[in-house]
């Protein structure tokens, strides 16, 4: 049986599609590796099956292939492009089974563009569907009853390893359990439960997979510290250059975790500061206090020789217009050369949507709008308008021109692969993301 992976484009902000630039797409190669769900998915299913794999933010769609089945994973923000991409493979008679964040969290209407729909993890499902597929009996829904078992997973083949792309992503823990209210992750069935793979079983793929630079497409690397740092110790003669998600309180009250990562080869860790309301923490993010320790704790990862990524939201009910100014404030303050801003976003079945729902504040379900960076819902102390000028303007002033020198003459100053990546996530945003806003 052939069968057709398809990640769907997330470049359609608002319905208009987005068609990068060369430079561009040759940064969206480094910035969107091969999507991590198709990853597991191959290696449970059946070598007798040939699978190809399409992320169409580098290759265009074939619908003229000859495929016995096309498996389509998306989250809300791309769902509007997958449901197009199903809808046509269907009219030409081919069979379209769906999954994904959003396909769990709204199954009656991914099931109206797809013959199947598998809800939560797919690991286990997924062989049984292909069975019943083969035999005539596809069921309209296929879902996990339980957590995947990390353990029993089956070892990479390395015939199966997608070779393009200058990095690609690998997972050693699943799971999250925090719950913020706002994540879709978390709140999907099952993920709320923190599970690890076995280490040896992390090094042999990361022996195996070709490319030098790795994105660990774990929700946080900070939860079981001690299994981390075990990790770390045994990448030290891998020679691998990777990036994490990690809580930067616990990053900045560890110094054996930082020292092992540096060793290990992490050019930079990715934190969700979300707010510096503290208010805005306690409602609506289920992690530790917000620290008045964040200039110390950054300072110390660069001095490992690592850069960090924040990510900022806004929107919250404690949010002003006075948060942008404040925000950015201390961002300069604590010298912070990476921040991301986002928009907040009731992602469908989350706590955050249910409220928001409730109160009728929800302005559309426009899923194309769905992208952290529109305004669908209506904010407590500010209009839609002023939310998204707020926040775009941060992108604007943060990384003008001047200030991208600037970031790029530190980051040298911390190692060669921070400068590097430091440079490709700038012109990411001045080439790529800044002209979908």
């Amino acid at each position: 049986m052939n069968i057709l992976f398809i990640y769907p484009s997330s470049l359609t902000y608002g319905r208009q599609k987005f068609s990068a630039s060369l430079p561009g797409r040759l940064i969206l190669r480094y910035v969107s590796p091969p999507f991590l769900d198709f990853q597991f998915l191959s290696l449970v299913t059946p070598d007798k099956h040939s699978i190809n794999l399409v992320s169409e933010e580098y290759t265009s769609i074939d619908y003229e292939g000859e495929y016995d089945l096309v498996g389509i994973t998306a989250g809300t923000q791309n769902v509007i492009r997958a449901y197009e991409i199903a809808d046509e493979f269907r009219r030409r008679g081919t069979k379209v089974v769906m999954g994904g964040w959003h396909a769990s969290s709204l199954p009656m209407e991914a099931k109206q563009h797809a013959d199947s729909v598998v809800i939560g993890e797919a690991e286990e499902t997924w062989p049984q569907l292909l069975k019943d597929f083969e035999n005539g009996k596809l069921k309209p829904f296929y879902k996990q009853e339980r957590p995947v078992d990390l353990k029993k997973l089956p070892l990479v083949d390395e015939n199966k390893i997608k070779k393009h792309g200058f990095a690609t992503f690998i997972q050693a823990t699943r799971g999250c359990p925090y719950g913020c209210k706002y994540c879709s992750i978390t709140n999907t069935e099952h993920w709320r439960v923190f599970r690890t793979r076995p280490i040896e079983h992390v090094i042999d793929e990361l022996r195996k997979i070709p490319q030098k630079f790795i994105c660990f497409g774990d929700s946080s690397l900070t939860i079981n510290v001690k299994y981390t740092k075990q990790l770390f110790y045994e990448m030290r003669d891998l020679n691998k250059k990777f990036s994490a998600d990690g809580n930067i309180q616990v990053l900045g009250r560890d110094d054996e975790l930082l020292k092992l990562a540096a060793e290990a080869g992490c050019i930079h860790w990715v934190s969700g500061f979300e707010s510096i309301n503290p208010k805005n923490i306690d409602e609506f993010c289920n992690k530790t206090k917000q620290s008045s320790d964040y200039k110390k704790a950054i300072k110390k990862i660069k001095d490992y020789g690592m850069e960090l990524y924040a990510n900022f939201m806004f929107g919250f009910d404690n949010d002003t217009k006075d948060s942008f100014k404040q925000t950015l404030d201390a961002i300069y303050d604590w010298d912070l050369t990476h921040p991301n801003f986002f928009i907040l976003t009731p992602y469908p079945n989350t706590p955050i949507c249910h409220q928001l729902e409730k109160e009728g504040r929800i302005l559309t379900r426009d899923w194309s709008l769905y992208n952290l960076h529109n305004v669908v819902f209506q904010p407590k102390n500010m209009t839609p308008e002023e939310l998204k000028e707020g926040t775009l303007n941060l992108f604007y002033e943060f990384y003008s021109t001047k200030n991208v020198i600037e970031k790029a003459i530190k980051s040298s100053k911390i190692g060669f692969y921070p400068f590097v990546f430091s440079a490709i996530t700038n012109l990411y945003f001045s080439w790529t993301l800044l002209k979908r806003l």
